[in-house]
């Protein structure tokens, strides 16, 4: 059993882990990590992990949750025997928690297995035999091995659930519950969530015994050392402005984008302008999603392009720099994007595009942060008078508030503003091509006595 220290300020009068209760040896291994004065959410919750007692946690994304959490589940396995559990709703979270856990457990023998979907349900297997005393799982491969008989929770004596909100926002209600059923109703349970829906406060009250409720910062709350700024740019412009931007900042820049198309082309224009960068999405494997996170993070990247899957999965350090090439769907994921700088009381900026017909996205997010951002306009910002009305759903081409494609009065536009055709427009023998495809496309007014004229000439006769 290890033993406790006593209560020890600095000197400076920041709060420090050794006034927390944490064992001498814990202290050792933090300091050792460069972790010393505590975040306000880990300098509440870790005293009352420690004490055993059921906690729900209310922060952002950012405030040091894993340590918070962390470092109770290390120390009450080392004091006796169980498994500690930690339910997250991503696979880039679920790995980086990892990280955080082996770096405080590896030094008292704490073995830790990762499971995600995506990754080899043999290694995990492999993994899971040599009886690791932390499981790191999204809770859909979980029901994976519990199903396969490969893992059982009966002797779970800690439980996390990390990011519950978003776990219940992507659709996992039902396999969190599974979950809680199939451990004992004796374990200590630690709920952290960036809102408190009334689902997640009725599952609360239905598995948590007496929970302490820590409320470091309420809903929408934003970093105070990151500044924000919106800048109103045309749909054509934006790229052009991006370069621009990240030509003038230092370090690392994270961009955001609303689709995994975006994304992909971004990352294209971005190589094309001579930055080295990366793309993570839904579309990538997990390889490719992890050799992107571990690029960005050892610099191989100046620029990872994401679209919200990685919102709450991305902790690099020192990102100068969040830019959203798009505006969020949904304005609470404005506080998850820009919550990947000014972490751990460090600045940061946080520069929006916006077009000129989204002032209502604008005003959503300001009433979310209870705060006006500041607006400057970019010379591009002229309102696209061929600008068609934005489409949602699938195929076609997407403007308005989606940031995707756009279609002027000739032809399809890519995100960087281009036509996509450089050459003399080509027309196919008849074939029609697929809704929102950048091939050639049928052209139903033309006759072959056209044909023998200009591109412009026979513009001009299909508008006859």
């Amino acid at each position: 059993m290890t033993s406790h220290t006593e209560k020890k300020p600095s000197s400076d009068g920041a709060h420090t882990f050794s006034e927390l209760g944490i064992g001498e040896k814990m202290l050792s291994v933090l300091e050792k990590n460069g972790f010393i004065n505590p975040t306000p959410i880990q300098h509440q919750v870790i005293p009352v992990g420690l004490s055993g007692k059921d906690v729900i946690g209310i922060a952002q994304t950012g405030t040091g949750k894993t340590l918070g959490f962390g470092i109770p589940m290390v120390e009450r396995i080392m004091r006796e025997d169980g498994l500690g559990l930690i339910l997250l709703p991503t696979r880039e979270l679920a790995s980086q928690v990892n990280e955080t856990i082996e770096k405080i457990g590896k030094p008292f023998g704490i073995q830790t297995a990762v499971l995600i979907g995506g990754d080899s349900m043999g290694r995990q297997v492999r993994d899971l035999r040599y009886r690791p005393q932390v499981v790191v799982a999204t809770p859909g491969r979980l029901i994976d091995h519990i199903k396969k008989g490969t893992i059982k929770l009966d002797h779970v004596s800690i439980l996390v659930l990390d990011e519950a909100d978003h776990m219940f926002d992507i659709g996992f209600a039902p396999q969190i519950r599974e979950i809680l059923k199939k451990t004992p109703k004796e374990r200590q349970t630690m709920l952290f969530s960036a809102t408190m829906p009334d689902e997640i406060a009725k599952l609360a009250a239905e598995h948590l015994t007496l929970p302490l409720r820590i409320d470091v910062a309420p809903a929408g709350s934003t970093a105070d050392k990151v500044e924000q700024e919106i800048i109103i740019v045309s749909r054509g412009a934006k790229v052009s402005l991006l370069t621009k931007l990240i030509a003038e900042t230092n370090g690392p820049v994270l961009v955001f984008t609303r689709t995994k198309h975006g994304a992909k082309n971004l990352t294209y224009s971005l190589r094309d302008s001579g930055f080295t960068a990366n793309e993570i999405h839904s579309n990538r494997s997990l390889s490719q999603r992890r050799e992107a996170l571990d690029g960005f993070k050892k610099h191989k990247y100046r620029v990872l392009v994401a679209t919200d899957i990685a919102a709450r999965g991305i902790d690099v350090k020192d990102i100068g720099l969040v830019v959203n090439f798009d505006l969020p769907e949904q304005s609470d994921d404005y506080v998850h994007r820009i919550g990947r700088t000014g972490r751990a009381g460090k600045a940061g900026k946080a520069v929006s595009f916006a077009t000129p017909d989204q002032h209502r996205d604008i005003a959503d997010i300001e009433r979310l942060i209870k705060k006006s951002i500041p607006r400057s306009s970019h010379e591009g910002a002229v309102i696209d008078f061929h600008a068609r009305p934005e489409r949602r759903g699938r195929g076609g081409f997407r403007g308005g508030r989606s940031g995707g494609f756009s279609r002027g009065p000739r032809a399809p536009f890519n995100p960087n503003g281009r036509p996509t055709q450089t050459g003399p427009r080509r027309y196919n023998s008849g074939r029609p091509a697929h809704a929102g495809s950048r091939g050639p496309k049928r052209e139903t007014r033309d006759s072959s006595a056209t044909k023998q004229f200009s591109p412009t000439v026979r513009r001009v006769f299909r508008k006859l």
